[in-house]
């Protein structure tokens, strides 16, 4: 029932897209299994700063992340939205575990075999370490997860994920998340600073063709999952960025007129030579906006995190 449902929501949004003038795809729908091989790939190449640069913060400044999340010890819920691998959150679950620090962790993520192997990962490398994970859509399960007054939430949202978003969708977000939080509960986001473009565009635009290969596989999987014929031959991927903004966008063009059938819609598509498909962005910040995110949110930064080249920050708020 839940894949059918899924995919269901795969051809509705696919179908949406693809009507649009602009066309374009939901970035989350990169993450099948495959697609998520390959940003493992993207997250290991030297290029890719952003990783290094959270792992950073987290090996150097957990001591101080533990004292600002709960200096008081009292028993906390550690949520984590998209907690993929959990590769740096599992270096602070592990100081807190060794701290005897009393919370418990719930990570949610859409990728089912994401979870299961990180839940796996965590009975053997953390035995006593309480964990309760969700899969589905964060958006949503943020709106079932079960929020008690009585026990205090720390909610990461880590990887520069918030970037992913458009405005309104970083609005609408922001606002969920103000709404399920009680006054005093914590997030952790994750945002990625402005800096040069010229690094910017190593990471996006990577010389390996990972993320090529990764914007390609979106088309792979509606092949795959809704009966399309996309020729992925005739799609070139491109990436940009504003200074201004601090958007980094991708894009894939087709590179020859073209129509593509996609079966599950019994509809034809037609593509012009140049024509774009907005695939993903991901957005830039600096401190200033930082600031007012969390304040028209009903936060208040408490303190940031960096790295010692001041590329990437984890940002703790308070509700308020």
């Amino acid at each position: 029932m839940e894949q059918k449902l899924l995919l269901s929501q795969l051809a509705t949004d696919t179908l949406k897209g693809l009507s649009s003038n602009p066309k374009y795809l939901l970035s989350k729908y990169f993450y099948d299994d495959e697609g998520s091989r390959i940003f493992q790939e993207i997250m290991n190449m030297p290029e890719y700063y952003l990783t290094d640069c959270e792992h950073e913060i987290f090996s150097s400044l957990k001591e101080e992340i533990t004292q600002a999340i709960c200096p008081e010890n009292k028993l906390f819920n550690l949520v984590e939205l998209g907690s993929g691998d959990g590769l740096k959150t599992k270096i602070l679950l592990k100081h807190l575990v060794e701290e005897g620090i009393n919370f418990q962790y719930t990570p949610v993520d859409i990728s089912a075999k994401a979870n299961l192997e990180l839940v796996e990962s965590l009975k053997t490398e953390l035995p006593a370490l309480q964990v309760e994970a969700k899969t589905g859509d964060y958006f949503q399960k943020l709106k079932n997860l079960n929020g008690h007054a009585s026990i205090q939430k720390i909610i990461f949202f880590l990887g520069s994920n918030i970037g992913n978003f458009s405005h309104d969708e970083t609005t609408e977000f922001l606002s969920q998340l103000s709404a399920y939080s009680n006054s005093g509960d914590k997030v952790l986001i994750g945002l990625d600073l402005k800096k040069s473009p010229a690094i910017i565009m190593d990471a996006y635009n990577d010389p390996h063709g990972h993320t090529r290969r990764f914007n390609l596989n979106h088309l792979v999987r509606l092949n795959r999952e809704l009966d399309a014929d996309f020729d992925i031959k005739k799609f070139e991927q491109q990436t940009t960025y504003n200074p201004q903004t601090g958007e980094v966008k991708s894009f894939l063009i087709s590179n020859a007129d073209q129509t593509v059938q996609i079966g599950t819609l019994e509809k034809t598509f037609r593509f012009t030579k140049w024509e774009a498909i907005f695939m993903e962005r991901s957005r830039k910040y600096d401190f200033q906006t930082i600031e007012k995110l969390a304040l028209n949110h009903g936060f208040k930064v408490v303190q940031n995190f960096t790295d010692q080249r001041n590329y990437f920050v984890d940002s703790l708020w308070e509700k308020e």
